[in-house]
């Protein structure tokens, strides 16, 4: 491990942030994505047998939010709908710096293997037309360990970015259908 970290250079600094902001991102996102936070089971269960109505709804979960949104308001559809959407989107904080990492880590990876290649290839690594060798390997490491660091860095992340926009859009029409369930109701009413 120190010889990565030594390997990579001043480079392992913003890859460090890039790796901390991945690990940040993914376990608060796997914390806030339990079936039980957005739609825990007895509202779900209440969606489908049509009691929904007499539930107050509650707030430490999205589709509870939009249940008293529902009982507090008394929205027309298309308000529930927006308000419905409003909720969603909140599930996918944070995600756009899981983008970040995905897109930033492994380009950063280039950028140090590019300075390596160069630092191995420099005029000052050549010397009388021999080779410098603690500066070739020391350029040679540059380049390999930082490709290397921002690939195991983007990967998990670009991983668990899939899983959580496929968990997401799961939630989502889940939800959706609820709230096609709420207007219905109210139609009734």
């Amino acid at each position: 491990m120190n010889d990565i970290i030594k390997g990579a250079g001043y480079f392992i600094y913003p890859l460090g942030l890039f790796s901390f902001l991945a690990a940040y991102v993914i376990i608060e996102r796997l914390i806030a994505l339990r079936t039980a936070r957005v739609l825990p089971k007895a509202l779900s269960d209440a969606f489908i047998s049509g009691e929904v109505v007499n539930s107050a709804g509650d707030l430490h979960s999205t589709a509870g939010r939009i249940v008293y949104f529902f009982r507090k308001t008394n929205p027309d559809p298309e308000a529930l709908k927006a308000y419905a959407r409003l909720e969603i989107a909140k599930l996918e904080r944070g995600l756009f710096i899981l983008e970040i990492v995905i897109s930033g880590a492994p380009l950063l990876g280039l950028l140090g293997t590019i300075t390596g290649l160069a630092k191995v290839f420099s005029s000052q690594v050549v010397e009388n037309a021999m080779l410098n060798k603690e500066q070739f390997i020391s350029g040679i490491s540059l380049a390999l360990t930082t490709t290397m660091v921002g690939l195991c860095i983007a990967i998990p992340a670009l991983v668990a970015n899939s899983w959580f926009h496929r968990r997401i859009e799961l939630l989502a029409s889940r939800i959706e259908m609820g709230v096609e369930r709420l207007i219905d109701l109210a139609k009734r009413r």
